[in-house]
């Protein structure tokens, strides 16, 4: 069928859920090895995806380990930064 596309699937960093790429926030690794969130999703580099729930941020900043989809091991601290940017509501 022509011209009935389909969203890019992505893998959420935090529950390991797949869903849509259009209900995810694309989060980014800065140069100096901090993360942030990419609203326009259009920053280069390496990005990985959260779902907008508390529960899947939480998870993130839970999980000990390299994060695949950055290839680079983030901090605790790092992503409790990311958290907090995103509860204020920076993302929007």
């Amino acid at each position: 069928m022509k011209g009935c596309r389909r969203a890019p699937m992505r893998t959420c960093l935090g529950c390991g859920m797949v869903d849509e790429q259009p209900v995810l926030i694309r989060i980014v690794r800065g140069s100096t090895g901090g993360l942030a969130v990419d609203a326009d999703r259009r920053a280069g580099g390496r990005g990985g995806y959260l779902h907008r729930a508390p529960e899947c941020w939480a998870r993130f900043t839970q999980r000990k380990g390299p994060v695949r989809s950055l290839r680079a091991a983030v901090d605790r601290p790092a992503r409790a930064a990311l958290v907090a940017q995103l509860r204020s509501g920076a993302d929007e």
